[in-house]
């Protein structure tokens, strides 16, 4: 986790008072991980103004997030944009950065590049057969234990 986030070590202190105590610093409750990959994830101009506030506030204050969110956006952009011809050098850029988990993702990619890159140049996609895939499990799962091959094909093949 960002050292910048963490909440801040007391320190012990001394029993002569400098300054009298005034009130405690108004602590904002950091947001939920899965709120800040949200943010990173969604397409800027989409995000709300407070959403983006806050999002700069964390990214200032954790240079690893930063670089990691910029990747993530480069990316997005590549996909979105169907250029594949800039995959090469973002896998070289991310490569170059200490971020493991990064790492892993470039090491899946470059296994399969042939695949990728053709996925980023084409315009198909297969969200209309796995949500087919999703439906026949559906099925599937509703007759656990009780339905066998052929209700489940009549089931598949006659439902909308």
């Amino acid at each position: 986790m960002c050292p910048a986030l963490l909440p801040p070590v007391q320190k012990p202190h001394s029993t002569v008072l400098k300054d009298p105590p005034g009130p405690p610093p108004d602590l904002r409750p950091a947001p939920k991980p899965r709120r800040v990959v949200r943010w990173i994830t969604t397409n800027p101009e989409h995000l709300a103004e407070t959403d983006a506030a806050e999002l700069k506030e964390i990214r200032t204050a954790c240079p690893e997030l930063d670089v990691a969110a910029r990747h993530v956006r480069d990316f997005a952009t590549m996909m979105r944009d169907h250029r594949s011809d800039l995959l090469p050098a973002w896998l070289d850029r991310v490569a170059a950065d200490d971020l493991p988990a990064l790492h892993s993702l470039v090491n899946g990619l470059r296994r399969d590049i042939d695949a990728v890159t053709a996925a980023f140049s084409t315009s198909w996609s297969s969200g209309q057969v796995e949500g087919h895939v999703t439906r026949v499990k559906l099925l599937k799962r509703m007759g656990f234990g009780r339905a066998n091959l052929d209700l489940l094909r009549r089931r598949v093949l006659h439902s909308p």
